[in-house]
């Protein structure tokens, strides 16, 4: 077995490091350790045996004309944006290098390229009871869809929340329950209710005793684990919302993210503060929040209407 590379092994305390110490989820520590060894391969391929303490801007610049020629699976080149994550993952790396008194490249001196600005997504009202509209609840995988669907649009969830969800954590009664967002964040999530009235419907058709909220109804039964592997899968989750967004004809690519964005622009649309919105969604900082403002405020809209002469009286 081939030994680690003194840069892998670096990497591997860092990883530690960001589990034990900053409590990252385990989500951001895969893609952390994706990022890294890439680029500790792509260094060992052009500057064999090259050290940490050796790195040059040059370097990072030869890195980046790499990845913007890089293809993913489907052979397309990265997005400006996920090139940017691999130079986030190496400039935290080199943070923490320098803090553990390692000498290397300052990671200040690496400056990001603006990225592209991303416009909002999200469905309208009427768009939203459209997409729920559409799933047959004539059988207890719709219902399951159905109340999975209003779930989303209701709390705004991120799918991995959704996804790890249990029979216990649901207090239908108070219309609330815990989760565990990013960085292992806790928050209270408040349920509308309809989504209330769809998740008691659900319930009551399950006659198992699985402990995920959400389970599949294909391929084999499992006890194992208090039926674990009948948990629904991300890719699953996300599976169902496009199937639904299909069948609505949205014209709207919706994702489950898609979902989440209705659920902070419908609050603020109809007045809810942005700090209300930013815990709601579990936002560590409120500028996070503010990527909805230019679709929701409400006050500019006014102004537009009362003072622009293309307006009729």
């Amino acid at each position: 077995m081939e030994t680690p590379s003194a840069l892998v092994l670096l990497i591997n305390e860092f990883l530690e490091y960001l589990e034990i110490e900053k409590n990252c989820s385990k989500l951001t520590i895969r893609d952390y350790r994706h990022y890294l060894l890439v680029f500790s391969a792509w260094l060992e391929e052009n500057y064999p045996g090259k050290k940490v303490a050796d790195l040059t801007l040059s370097d990072v610049r030869k890195f980046r004309v790499y990845l913007s020629n890089r293809v993913d699976q489907n052979n397309l080149t990265l997005k400006r944006i996920t090139q940017n994550y691999y130079i986030i993952a190496l400039r935290s790396f080199l943070r923490y290098l320098i803090k553990n008194d390692h000498v290397t490249l300052e990671p200040s001196k690496i400056d990001l390229p603006k990225a592209e600005s991303r416009s909002v997504k999200f469905l309208e009202r009427e768009q939203v009871e459209r997409l729920l509209t559409a799933v047959d609840t004539s059988k207890e995988e719709g219902v399951r869809d159905r109340t999975i669907i209003e779930l989303l649009f209701s709390t705004g969830l991120r799918v991995s929340e959704l996804v790890s969800l249990n029979h216990q954590d649901i207090n239908v009664q108070r219309r609330e329950f815990g989760v565990i967002g990013k960085g292992r964040k806790h928050r209270l999530v408040f349920i509308s209710d309809r989504a209330a009235e769809w998740i008691d419907r659900y319930v009551s058709m399950r006659e198992d005793h699985y402990k995920p909220l959400f389970i599949r109804y294909s391929g084999r039964l499992s006890e194992e684990n208090n039926g674990e592997k009948m948990r629904l899968t991300v890719r699953t989750i996300e599976r169902i919302v496009k199937k639904y967004t299909r069948l609505a004809r949205i014209p709207v690519d919706a994702t489950v993210h898609t979902l989440r964005h209705s659920f902070a622009t419908d609050l603020l649309s109809n007045g809810a503060d942005m700090r209300s919105v930013q815990e709601m969604l579990g936002h560590k900082n409120i500028a996070t929040t503010q990527i909805y403002t230019h679709v929701t405020n409400k006050q500019l809209r006014e102004v537009h209407t009362a003072f622009h002469s293309g307006n009729k009286e």
